[in-house]
């Protein structure tokens, strides 16, 4: 009899990347390789443009551009080249699971890997469902008493059914949600021109450009999570008919179809809305209300829109275009996360039977169940604890869902310096310049982003007013909870602690089958599952 699924800690000098044991090899069988360049490229467009987040940025004005631009180089740009190496250097199924547990064991790869993937029923349960709901009724009808609750769990429910897909038909999920980013945001913008060209638009003072430190500290969560999504893929590394050649390749130009794709939307909202009229949460559908008046509608003396005619049906058209990109934002990163979780459930960091890939779908079709159970948990929930205000809810979600994928980042980051210490003769087509010290450069600064940005999803308004910068940190509270720090600390503190403690019964109970050999076969794994 052989112990439970381990990664191979130490691999030979020039071999391929480190693979899993053998004990993971019946459910490697199950694996089909069906992920082509192209679809690895729409899939991480999918992953990276959240429409989620667009109204949060251009609710700050025209900063929020300022910064938009110096985070894509500073931030963006060493995050893209670093992911480029490790993908292709280690193209192994579980891709950020497989790097942490070979830089810093499997106990500290574990935890980590469990925050990464419980941010996704959070998201789900959380920001896109409530986003999705307001666009509904914004657009369609109103959701009154239990059909909110009954059109929130079909959304999440919608979402697991296409993750359980196998990946010949689940990849059309995030092609088919590329396809809607770019036809919505396309359409969005053209409308803007047309709006622009009858109606003129607001004016942008340079000097709301100037980016400051307040600003910044507002900005940062969502911006930096605008722009992350890059390792998703590697999570799906032997699905993929070359990760070595298709990730670098894809990361590049994602990267800058992201760019566009947030710039120019931001932009034309900014454009249209008055300042103070632009909100987090219905920011872009509020000006997508307002562009389509163009085709059919008015906008009153106190800014209510009405739709008619074809504005009416541009409008009913762009709200399904939304809905669906959101969809396709949540079953996009569970796509990643969840490949990520059931590797490392088979390696031990976790329950065995989460490690099961079924045979029929070549999926982890047990973790994408036990997701949507905890996003449906999680919204109704949530929901009832908010009160039903739609703000609030939206705002701890999508603070708690940051929160918990950045801290997994703090870990999961600083693996490229260490492998590249430890595995120096690895195979690496990709590898970031300027040797050691660019190594080093990329990493603080990809590390120290994303850990500066925890702390200010904490405690809003960190270092506002220190050292002369301007403002005060009860203003960078988030709207729906201003004069309520408490409420919205323990709203992040207390999940994360109980997320920890999770992951923490995971590894006890994995490291509990790595000690006891009773229903494991000879090839490794639980011959229940």
């Amino acid at each position: 009899m052989t112990q439970a699924p381990s990664v191979s800690p130490t691999p030979p000098p020039g071999a391929d990347a480190p693979d899993l044991s053998e004990g993971w090899g019946e459910q490697r069988s199950r694996l089909r390789k069906d992920l082509r360049r192209l679809d690895v490229l729409f899939f991480l467009i999918c992953t990276l443009v959240g429409l989620d987040t667009i109204g949060s940025v251009a609710a700050q004005g025209p900063e929020g551009l300022t910064w938009m631009a110096i985070l894509a180089l500073v931030f963006f740009l060493p995050y893209g080249l670093l992911v480029a190496e490790l993908g292709s250097a280690f193209p192994v199924q579980g891709g950020p699971y497989v790097w942490t547990r070979l830089a810093f064991g499997r106990v500290v790869a574990g935890v980590n890997q469990l925050l990464y993937w419980i941010s996704n029923p959070v998201w789900v349960g959380g920001s896109l469902c409530i986003i999705a709901l307001t666009t509904w009724e914004e657009f369609f009808t109103p959701l009154p008493g239990a059909w909110k609750y009954v059109a929130g769990l079909v959304f999440i429910w919608g979402g697991a059914l296409a993750v359980v897909q196998s990946v010949r038909i689940g990849k059309w999920v995030p092609i088919a949600g590329a396809v809607a980013r770019i036809v919505l945001l396309g359409f969005f913008l053209v409308s803007v021109v047309v709006y622009a060209a009858q109606h003129g638009v607001h004016a942008l003072p340079a000097g709301e450009f100037v980016p400051t430190y307040a600003g910044f500290v507002a900005l940062v969560p969502v911006l930096i999570f605008n722009y992350v999504g890059f390792e998703l893929p590697s999570s799906a590394a032997e699905e993929m008919k070359n990760p070595r050649r298709d990730i670098p390749l894809s990361i590049l130009r994602s990267g800058l179809a992201a760019v566009v794709l947030y710039g120019g939307p931001i932009l034309g909202i900014l454009f249209v809305l008055p300042g103070k009229e632009i909100g987090s949460l219905g920011g872009f559908i509020d000006a997508c209300k307002a562009v389509f008046t163009v085709y059919g509608g008015s906008i009153a003396a106190d800014g209510t829109v009405t739709l008619t005619g074809l504005g009416s049906v541009f409008g009913g058209v762009a709200a399904a275009g939304l809905i669906i990109g959101l969809l396709t934002s949540g079953v996009t990163w569970a796509m990643g996360a969840h490949r990520a979780q059931a590797v490392a459930c088979a390696d031990g960091a976790g329950p065995a039977w989460l490690g099961h890939i079924s045979e029929k779908h070549g999926t982890p079709v047990r973790v994408n169940l036990l997701s949507a159970v905890l996003g449906s948990i999680l919204f109704v929930v949530a929901l009832n604890l908010s009160g039903g205000d739609g703000e609030k809810y939206f705002t701890a979600g999508l603070g708690l869902t940051i929160c918990t994928t950045f801290i997994s980042y703090v870990i999961t980051f600083p693996s490229l310096a260490v492998l590249r210490r430890k595995y120096p003769d690895q195979p690496r087509p990709y590898a970031v310049p300027g040797g050691r010290a660019g190594t080093w450069i990329v990493s603080a600064l990809a590390t120290g982003f994303v850990a500066f940005t925890v702390v200010v999803l904490i405690w809003p308004g960190f270092g506002v007013g220190w050292f002369g910068t301007a403002g005060s940190a009860a203003d960078s509270l988030p709207a729906s909870f201003a004069g309520e720090r408490l409420q919205y600390t323990l709203s992040q503190v207390l999940p994360l602690l109980l997320f920890i403690v999770i992951g923490l019964v995971f590894c006890a109970v994995g490291a509990r089958r790595r000690r006891t050999p009773t229903g494991v076969t000879a090839r490794g794994t639980d011959s229940r599952g």
